[in-house]
């Protein structure tokens, strides 16, 4: 491990939730044991982390070692390639944490590199790049958004009371660290269950922060021209999900207010059909926070990437209070989803708990 590939790997991660679709990319440039550039890609259509700094470095890149957190592209897309930058640059090595996950694309950044005979090396810090870029490799290997769900509930799995109270479950510093969550991913999705129940406004409350595109799966378009989540946000528009049982008329109205409506000739929304069609729209990532159906049918269809369940020290109780998964469920232990990769950690008083599905 390199301390100045974990560098570049800590400057890539400035600009989580910002890069979208493009990957999250760190650079450091070294000489003599010195760091003389450091960059990160800041937005899409911006430069990338390599240019950031190179140009810091100036003169000073010929004959220097390159830290990179992936590949450097050879290709031409909203911006020059980076691998022509760094031969005309002159550095003399690129040590690489992982290559580009683009199939179309990956490995002939290395191969231009190592043609114009600059020594490369793959896989310092391999694994925390590629975690790192969990979306990117999501999105660009499978053309579907990375998806992670997340829950609050107490210690005995209840999302309420039998009475449908639910604010709030989880503490104050769980409900910021939420926020931080829709600051980070391009969406944020839930049933319309959900949005009659609670009328969520699904925006970002935190300083500096980004609203998510809101995302509702509501077959029948049962969401109220008056609800909040309409207009809660200037910023990030809002994709509802219907099939043609809705009324035509509604459609209009709710197009007319800037609602985008996607329409699916089926008596529910298909939900592979739905992400495929969000990834079209280059939404990468999201946040799905319910209702119970709904979170339960995008885990059957394995279509959730990442779990948080963020868990309060309080009983609720009550045979009717309703726990964060429903549907159908599985009928035998033996067809239970089993997670990976499990971690927790505290927060305030409670408890997150994160794993993943293994899904795409």
């Amino acid at each position: 491990m390199s301390t100045y590939m974990a560098e570049a790997l800590r400057l890539a991660a400035l600009a989580a939730g910002r890069t979208s679709p493009n990957p999250l990319v760190g650079a450091v440039i070294v000489k003599d044991g010195e760091v003389i550039g450091r960059g990160y890609h800041h937005k899409a259509g911006t430069p990338h982390a390599e240019v950031h700094a190179l140009a810091e470095a100036g003169d000073k890149a010929a004959e220097a070692t390159a830290y990179v957190s992936l590949e450097p592209c050879s290709h031409y897309g909203r911006t020059p390639p980076c691998v022509q930058a760094l031969i005309q640059a002159g550095v003399k090595k690129v040590v690489i944490a992982m290559e580009d996950p683009n199939p179309l694309v990956s490995g002939k950044g290395i191969t231009q590199l190592q043609a114009a005979g600059i020594e490369v090396e793959v896989g310092d810090m391999e694994q925390e790049a590629r975690r790192l870029n969990e979306v990117f490799i999501k999105f660009i290997t499978t053309l579907l958004p990375f998806v992670v769900f997340k829950t609050a509930m107490s210690l005995d799995g209840k999302i309420s009371t039998s009475a449908g109270e639910s604010r709030w479950i989880t503490g104050p510093v769980t409900r910021q660290w939420v926020h931080s969550l829709r600051n980070r991913y391009d969406g944020i999705m839930v049933g319309i269950n959900t949005v009659l129940a609670d009328d969520p406004e699904l925006t970002c409350r935190i300083p500096g922060g980004r609203d998510p595109v809101r995302l509702v799966v509501d077959s029948k378009l049962r969401l109220p021209l008056g609800a909040r989540i309409i207009r809660s946000s200037v910023t990030a528009p809002l994709i509802l999900g219907t099939t043609t049982q809705a009324p035509s008329g509604k459609i209009f109205s709710l197009e007319a207010t800037g609602v985008q409506v996607l329409v699916y000739d089926e008596p529910q929304v298909p939900l592979k059909q739905f992400m495929l069609d969000l990834a079209k729209l280059e939404i990468t990532s999201i946040l799905l926070e319910g209702g119970s159906t709904v979170a339960w049918s995008m885990l059957e269809a394995g279509l959730v990437d990442k779990v948080h369940f963020c868990i309060a020290p309080k009983l609720i109780g009550g045979a009717g209070a309703p726990g964060p998964l429903g549907g159908r469920g599985a009928s035998k232990l033996a067809k239970a989803l089993a997670l990976g990769d499990l971690q927790h950690e505290r927060s305030g008083s409670d408890i997150i708990i994160t794993a993943y599905t293994g899904a795409g």
